[in-house]
């Protein structure tokens, strides 16, 4: 029978030969995961429930490094928690000191591998489909019995094919390809549906551009976002881990529900508009909007080559006046490599502040926003008060359109501040 990529990764985990769009499956999970927001509901769970012991503890893992320093006496209680029971059950893959955020740690980790299917206590679990997994977010109360038991019931979902081809402007970004993909979908179009992202300009992109698309396909409602491996991605795994793994790809006759094409030749720069990431418009429809804030980062866009990209654009320039800029590598690694290559510094002399790595402002947690603030930010979402105050105004957009955003005051093209 001709199955997808979904269908494939979840038969396996399933025990089962092939299975149909529709099926409910009982899938046995590769990694189970969790972090410092959903770990405590977890365990919490696990423990009401009477569970004694943990199915796997090689195939835990618990990433508690998003919001490090702890903000608050609580939030240093419940990691301190979650170190304990990892420490009471084995479980040996536990990060708690600014490693980072659990959708960028990963993959640096070589704990994600093509083929798996991974169940984390978290709604961007999708990122790791750019690797060629089948990552569901899920509920702490369902991490709960897939701590204790290692699996979990699915429907098998239909399948979204999105091809992305054509040659991109200077300044066009892989977060410009998924805010397109938004804006044909909306934040509905793909409920309990899984995406393949595929097409040439897909494959000019490096893995951690790639993370970027797959890592927003839960703003489309989307069960997974998947994109089919090839040799970036396996260069990309092999240079983190000798553990085996099994390349997944759709059959050629495989049946998808919708194919959408999108020629990002055609397209500028985009900016999802306040509040919903799907209001997507042309940068130019909102160019000269004041902005009081900017910030770089999150599992979207807080790895090397989104810092990059907006070191770029402020090389040799300033951070406007009365504007706070806020940049935040997503891990460890990210930050280490920034480092290194000046670019941290570059942004401080710029005017920009330095956060530990992490989530940082994405959640509200730092950098809060009033109710008069605008900002442009590289996230991936931009609902009522999830920075802060709840009329504060949020556009999503790429690394390259925040920084000149921030050298100009204003949501501007780079291509006018580059001149």
């Amino acid at each position: 029978m001709p199955s997808t990529m979904s269908q494939k990764i979840l038969a396996r985990a399933a025990g089962r030969k092939s299975v149909d769009v529709g099926d409910i499956v009982t899938a046995r999970t590769d990694l189970a995961m969790s972090n410092d927001i959903t770990a405590p509901i977890t365990l919490k769970q696990f423990h009401a429930a009477g569970a004694t012991r943990v199915f796997d503890a090689d195939k835990i893992c618990v990433i508690a490094g998003r919001h490090m320093p702890f903000r608050d006496v609580h939030l240093a209680q419940e990691v301190e928690r979650i170190g304990n029971f990892c420490r009471q059950h084995g479980i040996t893959k536990f990060f708690s000191n600014c490693e980072g955020m659990d959708h960028a740690l990963a993959p640096e980790l070589g704990l994600i591998r093509p083929g798996m299917l991974i169940l984390n206590g978290d709604s961007h679990t999708c990122t790791y489909g750019a690797l060629g997994a089948f990552a569901v977010g899920m509920g702490s109360t369902d991490m709960a019995y897939i701590f204790a038991f290692g699996d979990t019931w699915l429907r098998v979902p239909s399948t979204i094919a999105i091809r992305f081809h054509g040659t991109p402007r200077k300044y066009v970004a892989s977060k410009d390809y998924v805010l397109a993909a938004l804006g044909r979908l909306g934040v509905d179009g793909a409920r309990y549906k899984a995406i393949e992202f595929s097409g040439s300009a897909l494959s000019a992109l490096s893995v951690d551009e790639r993370m970027t698309v797959t890592n927003m396909s839960i703003e489309m409602g989307a069960k997974a976002g998947m994109i089919e491996p090839d040799a970036a991605t396996e260069a990309y795994v092999r240079a983190r881990t000798a553990d085996s793994y099994e390349i997944v790809r759709s059959d050629p006759d495989a049946c998808f529900e919708r194919e959408l094409d999108i020629d990002v030749g055609a397209m500028g720069p985009l900016v999802a508009k306040p509040y919903l990431p799907g209001n997507v418009v042309p940068l130019s429809e909102v160019r000269g909007t004041r902005v009081t804030q900017v910030t770089l980062g999150t599992c979207t866009n807080g790895r090397l080559i989104d810092l990059e990209q907006a070191a770029e654009i402020l090389r040799g320039r300033k951070v406007a006046p009365g504007v706070r800029f806020y940049v935040t590598p997503a891990t460890r690694f990210v930050y280490e490599k920034a480092m290194k290559a000046g670019l941290l510094e570059q942004f401080w002399d710029a005017g920009a502040i330095i956060n530990a790595p992490g989530c940082g402002p994405c959640d509200g947690l730092v950098g809060a926003l009033t109710g008069n603030d605008v900002c442009v930010a590289t996230h991936n979402r931009n609902f009522h008060g999830r920075m802060g105050h709840q009329d504060a105004k949020i556009y999503l957009a790429s690394p390259y359109v925040a920084a000149a955003s921030a050298v100009a005051g204003a949501i501007m093209d780079p291509m006018e501040v580059m001149q």
